[in-house]
Formats: structure tokens, C-alpha cells, sequence
């Protein structure tokens, strides 16, 4: 299966919420301007320490920056096709708008095996874990804290520039496992092994783009990163959509929460 076979204008058409709730993913195509990208990705190497003209500087298979408010983050953020997005997807006035975005794995060429290309799904929200221990953040049927899981592309990525693994309708199965555990859900370690366990059979597509795509993604989606096997620097984003209120597994018409029901054979 292609991954992002999928335009966007505005507002999602009614067969693109489809695929959503099947597939546990969208590709909203330049849902910010290039030269947006452009400008995000010049603050990212300076963050890196690292030389774009240099590649004998680029010697770590991936360096990780923590999130940035300057405007050009910002304005990716927050573009009107986004914001068009989100409406059809977690519904109006369900979702928090961003002031910046991160975290930036920020992928290099490399022989060097990464060492964090498991799959996984993404921590919603902390629980009693400690603050520093992310693999014990939680992750609840309802998807406590998360309204969607968002990959931004600032650069161009083919499938040979380490794009985002994601297993096609993984999303589904995650909900059937998340389900007996109610509120508290599951540690972030918990429901990445029974996830990968269980979807292996799932299709894989690559979120591969332009810059200024943006992959929106069901929260319980498994994905993984990989070795970069190309010759450019990868530079994405991986924010979530903060919710303004609770996801409303029984009743909600949202169609992430119709997502989760179908998983659950409702």
C-alpha cells in the first residue's frame, strides 16, 4: 500500500475520515508552505551543532532536539489547512491549539544502527510514573491526553531517508488490547510489546513527502522509526494534538473516537 495517496483541501472529504478510521492515518499534503520548512529546518541545524555542507559532521545516526516556539513553528502549527484537519478529525473546539512544536529526531546518514527503531505507540499522559521515565507514561482506551499523534516533514523524504514506519490499521487492534484496562490503561512498555506483537500481520507504509506535509495519526497507531539508508538529513517533528476535552469512547461521533469503537467491534 502507498502511503499519502490521499489530497487535502480544507476539510477532509468524507472518504479520506474513512480511511482514517480504517487505516489510523491521513496525509494532509503541503499543509504548510515550503518555505515554512525552510526556515524551521535552518533553526534545527544550528540546534544540531552539526554543519549541512558537511556531512563528515553528521556522525550520530539521529540527535534529538526538544521543541521550538520561534514563529516559523508556530505558523506550521497553526496553518488553516491544519486547523481544517483537526475540525473533521477530533471536531470543533475539541483540540488545543499549539504554540511551537517537538520533539525533532533528526535522522543522518549513518551504518550505525539508531537503536530506537522499535515499534511502539506514544505515551498520552503520566500517571504515577516519574517525570524522567517516558516508557512508564500511560495510555488509555479513551487516549487520556492525546487527541492525535502528528508527524510534521520538514524535508524530503523518500523511502530511503528513514521515514516513519506505520502499520496500516494497527490502530484497531491496539484498542481491543487497551480496553480491559479501563482508565489507567497501560505503561507506554506495556502496550508497545503486546502491540507489536499482535499486528505484525498489518501492512506497512512509509510516511514519505515533501516539506510541509503532515501525517496525522490516530493516537493508538504503531509505528517505528528505521535506519537511514540515503543521503540527506531527515528533519520531522513527532507533536501530539492536544485534546480540550476528554475523547468520548460510547457516545462520541469524532472520527477518532469512531475509530476506537471499531476496534472494539461496536
Amino acid at each position: 500500500m502507498a502511503a499519502g495517496s490521499w489530497q487535502c483541501g480544507l476539510v477532509l472529504t468524507d472518504y479520506q475520515a474513512t480511511r482514517f478510521i480504517e487505516d489510523g492515518f491521513v496525509k494532509v499534503e503541503q499543509a504548510f508552505a515550503e518555505e515554512t520548512a525552510a526556515e524551521c529546518r535552518a533553526i534545527l541545524w544550528r540546534a544540531t551543532g552539526r554543519d549541512p555542507d558537511d556531512p563528515a559532521t553528521w556522525t550520530e545516526p539521529v540527535i534529538r532536539i526538544d521543541a521550538h516556539t520561534e514563529e516559523p513553528f508556530r505558523a506550521a502549527a497553526n496553518s488553516p489547512r491544519l486547523a481544517a484537519a483537526f475540525d473533521r478529525l477530533v471536531g470543533p473546539g475539541r483540540w488545543a491549539p499549539r504554540d511551537g512544536l517537538g520533539t525533532f529526531p533528526i535522522r543522518f546518514p549513518s551504518a550505525v544502527p539508531p537503536g530506537d527503531d522499535g515499534w511502539h505507540l506514544d505515551a498520552s499522559f503520566q500517571g504515577d510514573a516519574d517525570p524522567g521515565d517516558y516508557f512508564g507514561y500511560r495510555v488509555n482506551v479513551a487516549s487520556r491526553g492525546r487527541a492525535l499523534l502528528m508527524l510534521f516533514l520538514f524535508s524530503e523524504t523518500g523511502e530511503s531517508d528513514a521515514p516513519t514506519r506505520i502499520r496500516v490499521g494497527s490502530h484497531l487492534d491496539a484498542a481491543r488490547l487497551l480496553a480491559p484496562h479501563g482508565d489507567s490503561g497501560l505503561t507506554m512498555m506495556e502496550i508497545s510489546t503486546r502491540a507489536a506483537a499482535v499486528t505484525g500481520h498489518r501492512p506497512v507504509a512509509l510516511a514519505t513527502g515533501r516539506p510541509g506535509d503532515v501525517y496525522l495519526c490516530h493516537p493508538f497507531l504503531v509505528h517505528a522509526a528505521q535506519s537511514h539508508r540515503g543521503t540527506r538529513p531527515r528533519f520531522l517533528a513527532q507533536p501530539p494534538l492536544y485534546p480540550a476535552e476528554p475523547y468520548d469512547v460510547d457516545h462520541g461521533t469524532s472520527p477518532v473516537e469512531q475509530a476506537i469503537r471499531r476496534g472494539l467491534g461496536r
